[in-house]
């Protein structure tokens, strides 16, 4: 399973810029869908595609490994 950091990368850049960050206002600058950066958020596992993974990394300044996780699922 994948798990996305997606929450961690908002409050830490809210921290950097001294400002609140909306889920809209990422989808605007990335392109990527606000239903698809809610699912990210929201429900462990969700699967997207390496085109989002792609934007939200030149979005955050970050690596992807920064974004994402894996977790082995235990037998």
């Amino acid at each position: 399973m994948l798990r996305f950091h997606l929450k961690r990368l908002i409050a830490d850049k809210e921290f950097a810029d001294k400002r609140r960050i909306t889920v809209a206002e990422i989808a605007e600058a990335t392109g990527v869908n606000r239903m698809t950066l809610s699912r990210i958020i929201n429900h462990p596992g969700h699967n997207t595609g390496t085109d989002n993974l792609d934007k939200l990394c030149t979005y955050f300044g970050c690596e992807i490994e920064d974004l994402v996780t894996h977790i082995k699922e235990e037998d």
